[in-house]
This record gives structure tokens, C-alpha cells and sequence, in this order.
């Protein structure tokens, strides 16, 4: 009886998804209009490949199209389904059009879009924060929330969406988006066994406590969405750009990018990055393309290689911010910040972190552009407590300094100004590193023979307990890295467990290097090289009696065989 009740709501679920996937109108959708005002379609392109299945009302709006808003990988996505599934025929040239027109008319304002930039910049975040544990089983149980936070839709939408997974993915149906069954209890769920009906319950099912939520958060029409499409304006990115980068387990890099416009909303740049900490000389040649005004997105060939450039750039066009990456599972990468170079002074970075109060006469190097010449101690500001007390060398692109702290200097991150130059947040001021954090948990994965390496870069953080004396509360101050020893830990889990010995090797600079994947003829049993240990990284202060110490839980597991959808909007 279970069975044929599954198999039915299975078949059901299916038809009704089938009848109102993206193409084929809902049962009555000619005949009722829609309850909240679409955007109008404006490219002939996106008419000419769409309106075949998304009906055209006469007015411009195309059904489902119009009543949606996302990002570029959103709607290269979507354009990806309707070719796999609804027989949909593009040249590269015209999907790559098609993405460009609907990013442009619905897409995303700037301020949607930042909350789940690190979901395209592809980074690889311990935890997500999820609205409510609902939320984590309707949607989050089968990918990140970011998912859902990327798009913008009306509540029809919004509905359709939910009957399109019943459709494609039916097993969400008793997996994510109802109850498990209870004993004396009805719906669908994980895990249980049969129970006898019972009486309908008030409570909302997980899905459509999702979609409430869906609808209120994310809903079509936004004051971001109006504000941006009144005052945007033509990319006009054309110019030489200071940059500022970091990467995880290199440090900072300093550098230049001069991009030349090569096309509407298409560019083309050239960058040099010189590594603060070695020296080493970088060189990237890019290609990009602007979407929605503001959002770059990137290939760049950097020796043999190929990197992903993803970018926001800010609204007057004199900075942007992103991250550009590489590997097997994206899990290198520069975070970088570009600041427009020729409309006067400039600072765009420090090569250092933090000051530690009490110190004297420590050197300080200031990079930027246009710099002020004949400048004095006086015209360089550290805030409070800290006294520039001599100009080591100066020009118009660098400063070097050095600098006093007060042992009674306030904690806390400090602006440093060039006299009306201003650099925000540029380094901290401590008393002491209180504590050293490493991500609770981390992953990497086996490869080498058919299937890339995902490797992992760790870093420890120090961390000053801020003016509250306490440790992880919302005053703490991040020092930045340190140069801690790292060291491998069994995590025993069984009897005999010797993970350790198989699933990698742990670099001095912290880049843990997984094993190939298996099996593995050497361990028990014949199995693979995945397992699960600690990460230790160990870090002793200067004059501290007692090392400080922080634990990763690291997981070393089998390659990602399937891949799913991979966005690549980029020239």
C-alpha cells in the first residue's frame, strides 16, 4: 500500500510539474492574469529563441521570464536546462547574448547580489547562515542557500519553482520538502516506518514555510532593483587600476591592471603582481565581460594556465572587489580589490597587518599612486597612539615609514590617512595574540589518476580579544595570519583507525596535498585513501610562556564524480 501511495504522489508530483515546466503554461495561464506586473522582454534575440514556449501577452512580458531576476550563472543555468531538456538550439554566440540581454533587464541590483557573490566567486565557506533550520531541511539539505537567494520572483513563481523540483527531482518530496511520517501522524518523509493516517495537522510543511519565506525576502519588484535600474550607467572601465590581492598561504601581492575596452560592455586587461613576501613577479592577460553594470566576469591565461576572474565593481566606478581563482575545485585564489589609478592621490594597500602597542620604531610600507611629495610624519595618521616617528623613503607610488604605538594605544582596527588620502581599515592595534583560530572543519579530495587533486590551503588567524577582555565575541580583532607549525592528529573513529598514514601530506606552509584516489592496496582491507583527522596548528607569541593552539576537523574524501551545473560566463 506505502509503495503504491509513493508511486502515485510520485506520478502526480511529475504531471504537475511537467504541465507547468518553463515552456509550457500552466493549466489556465491564458486565461487568468498575472498578479504582479512583469518586465517586458526587449531583446529580439531572447523573443525570437523563448517565445516559442513562454507565451508573449502583448505587452512584453514572456511567461515565467518576465516574472524573474538573477544573476548571470542564474540564467546561464536556466538556458543550460532548456537545452538539455526542452530541445532548445543556440549557437555559443547567441546563448552568450541571451545571457548578456537578461542580465541587463533582469538581473540583479548590487546590493542583491553581494550576500551570495562568494557563491560565484567560488568560495569554499565553512557554514552557511541559514534563516532557520526549515530552511536547511526544504533547501539546504541538497545545495546552499545561495541557490535560492540568487534569484528574485513573484510569488507564482516562486510556487512553480517548488512543483518544478516535485517534477525533476521527485525524491525531495519525502526527503526535503515535507514531515518525515510520525507514528499516528501523516506526511511524507525520511526515514520512518508507515503510519495510519491521522488527522490533517495545522503546522506548515517545510516546503511551504520555504516558499513563504521565498516570497517575503526575495520577492520581484525591490526598491535595489528600481534604485539601480534608475541610476546605473555604462561600464566605463577603460584605465589603469592599482591592485591589491592576498592569497592564502602567499600574503599580499601589489600590482597593476590596465584594461581597454574591446567591445560593449566587453574588455580586455593586462596585470602585473609582484608577492610582497618573496618578490615573485606575476603576469595575467583577461578578457571580460560586464554584465548588469557593474558585474565583471573573466578568463584570464597566466602562463599555461587558466584563471576565472568574478568581480563587482562599485557603483561610481573607481573600485571593485572579487576574487580570481583556479583548480580542480576552484580552492586557489586571490581575494582582490582594484582602485582606480589617474584621478589623483591613491593608497591602495599596507604590507602590514597589525601593531602590537608598545613597540617602537617599527616599518611600515605604504603602496599607492599620485602620492604627495615632500611629505613629514605629521602628514601620515595612524589615529591615536600611534606616532609616525620618521619618513624611511617616499615617492609618488610608496611610503615607508616608522612608527610608535603607546602601550596604551586603543585596540582595534585603524584607517591610515596620507594627508586627505585615506586607506580604511588598513591595521590593527593589540596588546596581545589571544587566541589562534583555523576553520573548524575543512574538506579535500583524492585525485590524481582520473580526477583532479582538491587540495587545501590552511591558515591560522590570530585574533586579540578586543576591549571586552573576552574571546569570540563581536569586538574580537583579526591580526591576521601568523606563522604557525602544523602537525596531523588521528581522528579515531574505530578500532585499529590509521587515516593518517594515507590520505595526504601536510605542507610547512600549510597546504595539505591529498593522496591519489584509490583503492590502495597498502591499507586494510584494500580500501581507498579517503579518511577523516586533525589539523593542528601550533603558534607561540613573542614572549608568550604557553603555545597557542587550534584543531581542524579535516576531511579527506573520494573525488566529486558528478559534477552539476557549472557556470562559466566569461569571454
Amino acid at each position: 500500500m506505502r509503495v503504491s501511495l509513493i508511486v502515485a504522489s510520485f506520478l502526480l508530483s511529475l504531471n504537475a510539474a511537467w504541465a507547468q515546466a518553463p515552456g509550457r503554461p500552466a493549466a489556465g495561464e491564458d486565461k487568468k492574469e498575472p498578479a504582479e506586473p512583469g518586465i517586458p522582454v526587449t531583446s529580439a534575440l531572447v523573443k525570437a529563441k523563448c517565445a516559442g514556449c513562454h507565451r508573449d501577452d502583448g505587452q512584453g512580458n514572456l511567461t515565467r521570464i518576465s516574472w524573474e531576476r538573477t544573476t548571470p550563472e542564474g540564467w546561464q543555468q536556466i538556458i543550460k536546462r532548456m537545452v538539455r531538456l526542452n530541445g532548445l538550439t543556440l549557437t555559443p554566440a547567441e546563448a552568450r547574448d541571451i545571457v548578456k540581454s537578461l542580465s541587463e533587464t533582469h538581473g540583479l541590483a548590487p546590493e542583491e547580489a553581494k550576500p551570495v557573490s562568494w557563491y560565484w566567486e567560488k568560495r569554499q565557506l565553512e557554514s552557511e547562515q541559514l534563516p532557520n533550520d526549515t530552511l536547511r531541511d526544504a533547501c539546504a539539505a541538497c545545495h546552499p542557500i545561495a541557490q535560492p537567494n540568487s534569484w528574485r520572483r513573484s510569488k507564482a513563481e516562486w510556487d512553480l519553482l517548488a512543483n518544478m523540483h516535485r517534477g525533476y527531482f521527485p525524491v525531495v518530496e519525502f526527503t526535503s520538502f515535507r514531515r518525515p511520517f510520525r507514528p499516528g501522524g501523516g506526511g511524507g518523509g525520511r526515514g520512518a516506518a508507515a503510519a495510519a493516517p491521522a488527522a490533517p495537522t495545522p503546522d506548515k510543511e517545510p516546503f511551504e514555510t520555504a516558499l513563504e519565506h521565498f516570497t517575503k525576502s526575495n520577492p520581484l519588484a525591490t526598491p535595489e532593483w528600481a534604485q539601480w535600474q534608475a541610476t546605473r550607467r555604462p561600464a566605463k572601465l577603460a584605465g589603469r587600476w592599482g591592485v591589491s590581492a592576498y592569497q592564502p598561504g602567499k600574503g599580499k601581492f601589489i600590482g597593476e591592471t590596465v584594461i581597454k575596452a574591446a567591445g560593449p560592455d566587453e574588455f580586455t586587461a593586462e596585470t602585473t603582481l609582484t608577492s610582497l613576501k618573496t618578490g615573485e613577479k606575476i603576469t595575467r592577460s583577461s578578457k571580460g565581460v560586464v554584465y548588469t553594470g557593474y558585474a565583471w566576469r573573466g578568463t584570464a591565461t597566466v602562463g599555461n594556465g587558466k584563471e576565472r576572474e568574478v568581480m563587482a565593481f562599485s557603483r561610481d566606478q573607481m573600485s571593485a572587489e572579487g576574487r580570481w581563482f583556479w583548480g580542480g575545485y576552484n580552492e586557489f585564489g586571490y581575494d582582490v580589490t582594484l582602485k582606480r589609478l589617474g584621478d589623483g592621490p591613491v593608497v591602495v594597500t599596507t604590507d602590514t597587518f597589525s601593531l602590537q602597542t608598545g613597540t617602537k620604531g617599527t616599518t611600515v610600507k605604504l603602496f599607492g599612486e599620485g602620492l604627495p611629495t615632500g611629505l613629514t610624519p605629521a602628514d601620515i595618521d595612524f589615529g591615536t597612539g600611534v606616532t609616525v616617528a620618521s619618513i624611511a623613503a617616499q615617492s609618488p607610488t610608496g611610503l615607508t615609514v616608522k612608527v610608535d604605538v603607546a602601550a596604551n594605544a586603543v585596540v582595534g582596527r585603524r584607517d591610515v590617512l596620507v594627508k586627505r588620502t585615506t586607506l580604511p581599515g588598513a591595521i590593527a592595534i593589540y596588546k596581545s595574540v589571544d587566541y589562534i583560530k583555523t576553520p573548524e572543519s575543512a574538506i579535500a579530495r583524492l585525485g590524481g589518476n582520473t580526477h583532479p587533486k582538491g587540495y587545501y590551503q590552511f591558515e591560522a588567524m590570530g585574533y586579540s580579544n578586543g576591549l571586552d577582555g573576552k574571546p569570540n565575541t563581536a569586538d574580537d580583532v583579526l591580526l591576521g595570519p601568523v606563522t604557525a607549525k602544523w602537525s596531523v592528529e588521528e581522528f579515531a573513529s574505530h578500532y585499529g583507525d590509521d587515516d593518517k598514514e594515507f590520505v595526504g601530506s601536510m605542507g610547512a606552509e600549510g597546504l595539505f596535498t591529498p593522496s591519489i584516489e584509490g583503492p590502495n592496496e597498502k591499507r586494510k582491507f584494500g580500501t581507498n585513501n579517503y579518511g577523516d583527522i586533525w589539523v593542528v596548528a601550533t603558534y607561540t607569541p613573542s614572549g608568550a610562556a604557553k603555545p597557542l593552539v587550534s584543531k581542524t576537523y579535516f576531511i579527506v574524501t573520494v573525488p566529486q564524480y558528478m559534477r552539476w551545473d557549472q557556470p562559466e560566463v566569461a569571454q
